[in-house]
């Protein structure tokens, strides 16, 4: 069970906890083990400062002017982070980005792991996706209960997305991650992730129209 002090660390940190676990990887993949600060920070974008800051908020890793055993660093991230057990998880939303999804086996490899699929569109219904079945609406409380599904991931129409959620919330899903470009209403009990791709988009518009 989770305090609640680890709600109030920075979400920032959080995401800089995977970048770090996945240059560690690139650096085991390497043959490499002991690594430097210096080196992690540089390899992730970031100060070295920031890179022991973000780490001292989980406890003391490394040791000084030694450095890092990656091995060792990527095993406590992973266990911070819960990726080093496996999350089921159900999508609602079998379109073009519903199927990259189903598809992105590096999801599987970090330990999240689609176990059904759900759409209203009857010509999916009872499709298979990359292993994955292709269920009605309906059938959500089943899988739940079978499968003790935690995350939902919603790639529907923005229309749709609010009852999708809604239905998750429910069945008693606690994490969603919504690709949907709208928001989601939601009680405190439950984690939700806004993944609007398109506001990527405006950002990246936003600096190259100010780049010299």
């Amino acid at each position: 069970m989770n305090s609640m002090s680890d709600f109030r660390i920075p979400g920032i940190t959080i995401y800089r906890l995977g970048m770090y676990a996945r240059s560690l990887e690139r650096f085991l993949q390497e043959g490499r083990d002991l690594i430097s600060s210096e080196e992690l920070a540089r390899a992730c974008g970031v100060n070295p400062a920031q890179l022991r800051k973000d780490l001292s908020y989980f406890g003391q890793f490394g040791v000084r002017g030694v450095g890092y055993s990656a091995q060792t660093l990527l095993k406590s991230i992973r266990r911070i982070l819960g990726t080093d057990r496996e999350w089921p998880m159900v999508l609602a939303g079998v379109g073009h980005l519903g199927h990259a999804l189903l598809s992105y086996e590096i999801l599987t490899r970090r330990g999240f792991k689609f176990v059904a699929a759900f759409d209203v569109d009857p010509a999916k219904i009872g499709k298979v996706v990359n292993d994955i079945y292709v269920y009605a609406m309906e059938q959500l409380p089943y899988i739940v209960r079978e499968h003790r599904v935690e995350i939902g991931v919603i790639a529907t129409p923005c229309d749709a997305a609010q009852e999708v959620a809604d239905s998750f919330i429910r069945e008693g899903i606690k994490g969603i991650v919504n690709f949907a470009p709208t928001s989601i209403k939601h009680p405190p009990n439950v984690v939700v992730e806004q993944s609007d791709m398109t506001i990527l988009f405006d950002k990246i518009a936003y600096y190259l129209l100010r780049l010299d």
